[in-house]
């Protein structure tokens, strides 16, 4: 695969606005209603989907802080309970999902935290009809293990994301889909670590294995 960086950063930010179109789009036209509505009933109605469209627009942009960018707030160790909160907003959000938490270590390197957190993300979308998101991440022996596991009715996983895991993806398959996956799989790469996926009807395991030092 060869895919520069710039077309790897406009994918990004596509997926990006991607994400956060429908979370704006309904402050946007929450705004509109509210502007036009004069029943009292109605307007506490629309105050409180504003409220649930900025909770959930400012949830994502903390994730993808994290998952995508340079999060220069935090060191070359991230808190482990700082992951679990941007995880468990998305799955409070998507209200279809409960997940379990198993990270064993108080801090994770912040390459670390970026894998688990976009193979959180991929499993929550492998998960449109709900179920259950099982996340560990775990250090020992040099190296920081991570595990994530989406299991439910009819598992969504598209073959070109697993493409992006498994470092077999074309140019032309990059998208915003396929994006984050392959970013991962480059950071893993250089890391000299790897990812690997399984896939059934029913679950989704992911797992990387990142060396440390």
């Amino acid at each position: 695969m060869s895919i520069s960086s710039v077309d790897l950063a406009s994918m990004l930010c596509s997926r990006l606005c991607h994400d956060m179109l429908s979370p704006v789009g309904a402050l946007s036209n929450g705004l509109e209603l509210l502007a036009d509505e004069k029943d009292p009933e109605m307007r506490a109605r629309c105050f409180e989907l504003l409220e649930q469209s900025a909770k959930i627009s400012a949830d994502k942009l903390k994730f993808f802080r994290l998952a995508f960018g340079a999060a220069g707030g935090f060191g070359d160790a991230v808190a482990s309970e700082e992951p679990r909160a941007l995880i468990s907003a998305l799955v409070g959000d998507n209200g279809r999902v409960a997940l379990n938490w198993a990270v064993s270590s108080d801090t994770l390197p912040k390459p670390a935290v970026k894998v688990l957190l976009n193979l959180a993300a991929i499993g929550i979308d492998a998960l449109p009809r709900g179920g259950t998101l099982d996340v560990g991440a775990e250090l020992r022996e040099g190296a920081c293990e991570i595990a994530v596991r989406a299991s439910g009715a009819r598992i969504a996983f598209d073959a070109s994301i697993g493409k992006a895991l498994e470092g077999t993806l074309s140019g032309s398959e990059l998208s915003s889909r396929t994006v984050a996956g392959y970013m991962i799989r480059v950071l893993a790469s250089e890391m000299g670590g790897g990812l690997q996926h399984a896939v059934t009807e029913d679950a989704l395991v992911m797992g990387a294995v990142l060396p440390q030092g």
